[in-house]
């Protein structure tokens, strides 16, 4: 089955506007010749004459006045579909976004960002869904919109990232342990008692291979899997967290953070959105702001 040429409907739309070959190429930039030889074209496709001359005029058939106004609700259409999308207004979105994030970032950035939302888009509301891997499948799959963390051997190679802030691991412990008098050292930081932050099935961390790098080890004596869990914890026995320090800020309020003894990389924090969702106004838009967000929580200390 061949498909009828769609510049057809362009020419059709001008000359049904215009009632005039002459004028219908002019405004199409074309020779009346090449507009004749199209108008041709559309009485074959259509099966009707469609302008009929009368004196020195052309009428439209009734075919032709049928089809005047279907042609040019079809046309703009077509235009809308295949032209860029319209400028966003955030004032009139009306959309719940999901986040997948961990329960550090919806403490430490979630406020800040809430505020820069609401105050461009009252309409927007955003769900904040705990971050229990590093796998990429819900983005691809489109149940949440964004991700937050650190790009990771699961992170699928398709998906987009911007980065959002370096981080570091510090320790913690209550205020009144032990660490909180003194110079801490590798040796000492060893030597307690450790609470580890895993999401999948380890018994072992970044800070070991570090510790055995130096021929320490340290005792795990228990596994959580978020870092409020890990800091609640310290804050109520002798067990050490060791936690991103930008990620914990509020959690951390009253308890004794330290320099790690260790020479740990930087963590780069990063935002993740599937490639599908790189030109929606709406999704770049919200994307712009977990940006600034982040900027000003951090710029504010």
């Amino acid at each position: 089955m061949s498909l009828p040429d769609l510049n057809l409907l362009i020419t059709l739309d001008v000359l049904l506007a215009e009632g005039s070959v002459t004028r219908a190429a002019r405004r199409l930039r074309l020779s009346p010749s090449a507009m004749s030889r199209a108008l041709a074209r559309l009485r074959e496709t259509t099966g009707d004459p469609l302008l009929v001359r009368a004196g020195r005029e052309l009428v439209p058939t009734p075919r032709a006045l049928e089809l005047r106004e279907r042609v040019r609700l079809l046309l703009g259409e077509v235009l809308a579909v295949l032209g860029p999308a319209e400028q966003l207004d955030p004032r009139q979105l009306a959309q719940t976004f999901t986040l997948r994030s961990s329960d550090g970032f919806v403490e430490n950035f979630g406020p800040a960002l809430l505020a820069h939302i609401g105050a461009q888009a009252p309409g927007v509301r955003l769900r904040f869904v705990q971050k229990l891997d590093r796998e990429s499948a819900q983005l691809r799959e489109g149940s949440i919109g964004l991700e937050t963390g650190v790009i990771g051997s699961l992170t699928s190679p398709e998906v987009r990232t911007r980065r959002l802030f370096g981080d570091r691991f510090v320790g913690v412990v209550r205020s009144g342990h032990p660490l909180a008098q003194g110079e801490i050292s590798a040796e000492r930081y060893a030597a307690g008692q450790h609470v580890l932050v895993a999401r999948r099935d380890q018994d072992t961390g970044p800070m070991d291979d570090a510790l055995a790098a130096l021929g320490l080890q340290r005792t795990i004596a228990s596994i959580v899997g978020g870092f409020t869990a890990a800091l609640a914890l310290a804050a109520g026995s002798d067990l050490i967290a060791t936690v991103p320090e930008r990620h914990t800020g509020n959690l951390r309020a009253g308890m004794f953070t330290f320099v790690l003894p260790l020479r740990m990389p930087e963590l780069t924090v990063s935002l993740m959105w599937h490639p599908r969702m790189d030109a929606d106004p709406a999704h770049r838009w919200l994307r712009g702001c977990v940006v600034d967000a982040c900027a000003a929580r951090i710029n504010a200390g």
